[in-house]
């Protein structure tokens, strides 16, 4: 859910007080929480006016407040860790500001999640609005029209992990071979369905510690997280290789050091045609040392019921998934503006067998002779120490991350025995980034700093009967990239802002064949898969303040990935590195009731890395030749009462590849009279030339109204509609094809009440099959349709409960 919209809003809260009231001590008790929801029980409780005119600063997080104060004192102990201060405009009135460096509490912690410099903010008209305005479950975005979602929609997901994110916003797809298996894309950036030696092409980060390379998503569980934030298109500049679609950055709540707090939260679900579910989580929040050290721990687990039947095996919902991880990280203020973050996550997801179903059943089942199950087990330590000084700030983080995926897949062939692939993917990643950041007298933000960067991921692979196995030809990449990168936010008038940045790297390949019989190959592998990089990215935008209400941004961006090599048929290859530019133009809007944004983006992609299946029916990666990708990104909200709202979102994307390499060959669209025979031998053979996994139209409507129930709390109800347009699973005759064309249904009602919340969901209400992604095993995919289906119809009730 998201509050009342900051960006016109000032919340003041306006309560009745006289001016003796206003000054006089009072009991206050505030949840933990935003700034912007703090505001509004300081108001209520000590009867005082509060203004606050800039979004960025509502959505910080604040901790517990409690005892007997004076309204002053509670505001000023409320924005104590923050970058915000009062003002005090009157008896009674007050409005909170953002805190310039030399106003800003030298000790203060560094909010580590933050990456970018601060964006310099438009005055903001304040307006009236009462302590009754509802929240409303709206998408928040920035002058770029980055994606902002508060920490609730985490408590909204309820314990879930990306398929959440996939579920809010249109843009963002996702392969669906199963939790921890599956590859992002966003912008309509989308290269395989498969998890290979390809980099991502979607940056993903716990605050500032970067989660995949080469990896697929980790598929964290969205718990205890003070906001979530998506960008969109390339981010080269600020984040380096892999960004090509953008970055994805889940940022976790951190220490409190001044207060004890505790949470836990448990779901139970029935599913129809299904096993049940459940989950169950728990935080707890230690100021071990107040003001100096602190600790917070998160622990959670969960089993999701499977609903895929086996009709060979004669077995019921064999794809049940278990997941168990946690987190933990601790804050140290030694003094003199140093700040020290140590943070350690973990997490496993064990899959008893695969989600997909053939077409040959009712769409939840299938015919396998034996079990396909995986395992995903992320593990990440991080240390990061700042330091704050009046002008700027100072940090450095190093990241150990490591992911190791073991995938099984059916290889039987009709009339044969069964036989099965085995491939574990490890994945070894070792991060340095050194940052200083700051603002100038003038309002110029400006950021500079240097990145080492360390990766090695290695498949091995397997083939043979269920008994026995031989290895097969596997492959270890390793990359080594050194960085440094600038950015400047410059405001040139009080409407006009530039941003320029620049990102130089240079990278180091290398790699070699692995478990091969011919050592002439792995030595030929070794030797020509070592070579050097050096990638220039630059970035440049304006924003522009047409009026209070309507505002505009254009940008352009670079990204790109570095090369390796695969196999294919038996045979070490080398790929080339690819690289995307982007420009994109946005309006944004927002007057009374009514708000909206659109985007038009349009992106070029060279030497594309995707994969393709070999003779053997294996996934290789190849470079497929140039694409272009256009996209308008649009979202509407109407609010026409504070308790009830409406929103609509939509992608519409058309990507192409519209040079082909030479080893691919694009049918034409009219076939008449076309010579089969002038197609060259051994190319791949194309029906379509749309890049896979991207859907021509995508989009999502919600509603969702909030009241006061007065001494029973608050409800909420809300309903959602979210449209999966048709797309490709891949590039050839056997990935060649659809899926998608899914429509899905949720309802959602809690009452919350003081730090207590109870919630009922429903989801796939119209019981839908739906084909999400047409892969189960590529092997046997040649032999018949293969559908991942909607989970059928879904009821959850829950409770969350905070101390």
């Amino acid at each position: 859910m998201r509050r009342p919209s900051l960006a016109l809003l000032a919340i003041p809260v306006v309560m009745l007080s006289t001016p003796v009231l206003a000054q006089a001590p009072v009991s206050i008790d505030i949840a933990a929480g935003r700034l912007d929801d703090a505001i509004i029980a300081l108001g209520r409780q000590a009867g005082i006016s509060i203004g606050i005119g800039d979004r960025r600063l509502g959505a910080q997080r604040v901790r517990r407040l409690r005892g007997h104060m004076t309204p002053q004192q509670a505001l000023e102990r409320l924005l104590n860790a923050s970058e915000a201060r009062p003002v005090r405009l009157a008896s009674g009135h007050w409005r909170i500001v953002r805190a310039t460096p030399a106003t800003r509490r030298s000790g203060a912690p560094i909010r580590l999640a933050m990456l970018t410099p601060r964006q310099a903010t438009a005055p903001v008209e304040e307006i009236v609005v009462t302590a009754a305005a509802a929240r409303s479950d709206l998408l928040t975005r920035d002058a770029f029209g980055h994606i902002q979602l508060d920490g609730e929609f985490a408590l909204g997901g309820q314990g879930r992990g990306s398929d959440a994110l996939v579920e809010r916003l249109p843009g963002l797809g996702s392969t669906q071979l199963g939790p921890g298996r599956n590859r992002l894309f966003l912008r309509a950036i989308a290269d395989s369905s498969f998890n290979g030696p390809s980099q991502a092409v979607v940056g993903q980060y716990l605050g500032t510690a970067r989660l995949n390379y080469n990896a697929p998503d980790p598929d964290l569980r969205l718990v205890d997280l003070s906001a979530i934030e998506v960008r969109q298109g390339p981010q080269g500049t600020l984040y380096g290789a892999g960004t090509l679609g953008g970055v994805i950055r889940l940022l976790p709540n951190m220490p409190d050091l001044e207060d004890w707090q505790a949470g836990q939260s448990v779901a139970l679900a029935a599913t129809r045609h299904g096993d049940p579910s459940a989950n169950a989580s728990a935080m707890l929040n230690a100021p071990i040392v107040a003001g100096k050290l602190g600790l917070r721990a998160v622990i959670y687990g969960g089993r999701d019921g499977g609903y895929i039947d086996d009709r060979l095996r004669g077995r019921s919902d064999v794809n049940r998934v278990d997941t168990i991880g946690g987190r933990i990280s601790a804050r140290i203020t030694p003094g003199a503006g140093w700040t020290i973050d140590l943070m350690a996550a973990a997490q496993t997801i064990d899959g008893r067998d695969s989600q997909y179903a053939d077409r040959r059943g009712d769409g939840l089942d299938r015919a396998s002779p034996f079990a396909q199950p995986f395992r995903n087990r992320f593990r990440l330590g991080q240390a990061a120490i700042g330091k704050q000084w009046d002008a700027f700030e100072l940090l450095s983080t190093t990241t150990v991350t490591g992911l190791d995926l073991t995938e099984t897949f059916d290889t039987s062939q009709p009339g044969s025995a069964p036989s099965l692939f085995r491939q574990h993917g490890q994945t070894r990643l070792i991060t340095n980034e050194t940052r200083l950041s700051g603002e100038t007298a003038g309002g110029i933000g400006w950021l500079a700093g240097t990145s080492l960067l360390s990766n090695r991921y290695r498949i091995r692979r397997a083939r043979g009967s269920v008994e026995r196995s031989s290895a097969i030809t596997g492959i270890e990449n390793r990359v080594e990239e050194a960085t440094a990168f600038a950015d400047l936010t410059i405001p040139a008038t009080d409407r006009l802002f530039l941003d320029l940045g620049g990102r130089v790297s240079h990278v180091r390949l290398s790699g070699e064949a692995l478990d091969t019989p011919l050592m002439a190959l792995a030595v030929l592998a070794r030797s020509s898969a070592q070579r050097n990089q050096t990638a220039f990215l630059p970035s440049a935008g304006v924003r522009y303040r047409f009026s209070d209400a309507v505002s505009g941004h254009a940008r352009y961006q670079e990204g790109f990935r570095p090369g390796g090599i695969g196999v294919r048929d038996d045979m070490v290859r080398r790929y080339r590195p690819d690289n995307v530019s982007a420009v994109e133009a946005g309006l944004a809007f927002s007057g009374g009731s009514l708000s909206g944004d659109v985007t038009l983006a349009y992106t070029r992609w060279r030497n594309i890395q995707a994969d393709l299946i070999d003779s053997d029916g294996l996934p290789a990666t190849e470079n497929i030749g140039n694409g272009r990708i256009v996209t308008v990104d649009a979202t509407l909200a109407w609010q026409p009462v504070p308790a009830f709202s409406v929103e609509a979102s939509a992608v519409w994307a058309d990507s192409r590849l519209v040079s082909p390499s030479a080893g691919i060959f694009v049918l034409p669209a009219n076939r008449a009279g076309f010579d089969f025979a002038s197609i060259p031998a051994g190319a791949v053979i194309a029906d379509s030339n749309a890049l896979p996994n991207v859907a021509r139209l995508s989009g999502r409507m919600a509603a969702n109204y909030r009241t006061s129930l007065g001494g029973a709390g608050d409800l909420m109800v809300g309903g959602s509609m979210r449209y999966i347009g048709r797309s490709r699973l891949g590039i050839g005759p056997v990935l060649g094809v659809e899926q998608g064309d899914v429509l899905d249904t949720a309802l959602s009602a809690s009452l919350t009440r003081g730090g207590r919340s109870f919630w009922l969901q429903a989801s796939n209400l119209l019981d839908t099959r739906g084909n999400r992604f047409a892969l189960g095993s590529p092997f046997t995919l040649p032999h018949g349709e293969q559908t991942t289906p909607l989970r059928p119809r879904t009821i959850t009730i829950g409770a969350d409960f905070s101390f």
